[in-house]
């Protein structure tokens, strides 16, 4: 018998649908490579217990950050409420506000994206879902 042992193994492996919540922000390195940072809305649906109490829906806000080919692709098709699939992995930075207080950010680093969104004027010939991914580099620039 064959046993599998995970001691070394870790994931991190995020998978998100959801709503753009605002305009994403486009911005490029001084190397030119295009960073787009926005943040995406997962909702649970509320539900009735056994004894009537309602639970509501909660809705998770996440912080998305997409680079080189998939920001530009962000930059010219995703808009605020489009409906997107995001496979990425959370990454936590630091840093230090104007008060010198350390604050920490959690964010998903996108490295897979579908446009969910149906576009005005689609046909069913018309490509309205397609998957993009970022191609494997170096890692991603420091902000």
């Amino acid at each position: 018998m064959c046993c599998l042992t995970f001691k070394y193994m870790s994931v991190n492996k995020v998978i998100l649908i959801g709503n753009v919540g605002k305009e994403p922000e486009i911005r490029y390195t001084d190397n030119h490579v295009a960073v787009a940072q926005f943040t995406l809305a997962t909702t649970e649906r509320g539900y009735t217990l056994q004894n009537g109490t309602q639970v509501p829906d909660r809705t998770e806000w996440h912080n998305i950050v997409l680079w080189r080919g998939l920001a530009e692709i962000v930059e010219k098709f995703v808009h605020k409420g489009d409906r997107l699939y995001i496979e990425g992995k959370i990454r936590t930075r630091s840093y230090d506000d104007q008060s010198g207080q350390r604050r920490y950010i959690t964010e998903i680093v996108g490295d897979n994206m579908e446009m969910l969104t149906p576009k005005a004027g689609a046909t069913s010939q018309n490509v309205v879902s397609q998957p993009v991914q970022n191609k494997p580099q170096a890692e991603e620039p420091p902000f």
